[in-house]
């Protein structure tokens, strides 16, 4: 039998995500003394330090301590599944962790949020927005069930599932000379000033078109979120090579601005859904995937 307990592995990711004891004490509504203690026996059951621990510096995992998070997460995660099964109920309930691409957040998340969210009124579903380094490394430390991304630079220990896709377009102020072309050629932009969304995998992937046409642009903003690329263009100072497209073609300051279709050959870039490979999805994140796949046919 096991030396430890799923208490004291929700104690143990609790410690890790809050960072110091005081603050997961608080969290968990239980006494400091107590959680440290219960970090010391799992300790002591697995015969590994997973924490060092500093006064007025909080808590730093070892190497052996990132490791049992990961497979604490997976754990607490089944927990929850066998209970749910054990209840003899279909219904999904507990928490699913979502993670978002973040120019995709606005477009393509909110559409499936909702309609998830309807079928399975008992789940609750936690979310966080980032650019797509950041959201595989979390999917891979087990933060993240599943995470919605592009496409591009995916790392191979990840699943993917395609679930949509964009062909990407040009963004110009509704004042360009090429405003009211059926499209517009990337060459014709080459001496113009580019705003360059710049939120990985973005950047990297624009200046990866250009190339493949023998365009250098001439890059003179490097704004990190989509609309503040979409209100500089809208100011006339620039133009922008972007792949979603919000219903509204104005931005937020009420500026108008318009797509145009890219002359060039350039295919659409995919929307997927990924999880870890050494990760099996709990029912909650099986129910998300099935749910894409199904919306997306």
């Amino acid at each position: 039998m096991s030396r430890f307990s799923l208490r004291q592995l929700e104690y143990f990711v609790a410690i890790a995500e809050a960072g110091t004891l005081s603050e997961a004490a608080a969290r968990l509504r239980v006494s400091q003394p107590g959680l440290s203690q219960s970090l010391t026996d799992l300790e002591r059951a697995l015969g590994v330090q997973l924490a060092v621990r500093r006064k007025a510096h909080g808590i730093t995992l070892t190497p052996s301590g990132s490791q049992v998070l990961r497979h604490a997460r997976d754990l607490l995660r089944r927990a929850e599944d066998l209970e749910s099964a054990a209840s003899g109920g279909d219904a999904l309930s507990g928490v699913l962790s979502l993670g978002c691409y973040v120019t995709l957040a606005p477009t393509v998340f909110p559409p499936l949020l909702q309609e998830f969210s309807a079928l399975h009124p008992d789940l609750t579903v936690d979310f966080v927005e980032d650019t797509q380094d950041v959201l595989q490394r979390r999917l891979l430390g087990g933060e993240l069930d599943l995470a919605i991304l592009y496409d591009m630079q995916v790392r191979p220990e990840l699943t993917r599932a395609v679930i949509g896709s964009a062909r990407p377009h040009i963004l110009l102020p509704s004042d360009h000379r090429l405003a009211r072309e059926p499209a517009v050629s990337l060459v014709d932009l080459a001496d113009e000033p580019m705003v360059l969304l710049d939120a990985p995998p973005s950047s990297q992937n624009t200046l990866a078109i250009f190339e493949r046409f023998g365009v250098s642009p001439d890059v003179r903003y490097r704004p990190t979120t989509f609309e503040l690329t979409r209100a500089l263009v809208g100011r006339g100072m620039g133009y922008a090579l972007l792949v979603q497209r919000p219903a509204n073609d104005r931005t937020y300051e009420g500026n108008p601005v318009v797509v145009k279709e890219i002359a060039e050959p350039i295919e659409p870039s995919h929307v997927l859904v990924a999880w870890p490979k050494a990760m099996r999805l709990n029912r909650r994140a099986e129910a998300f995937v099935r749910f894409c796949l199904g919306r997306s046919t």
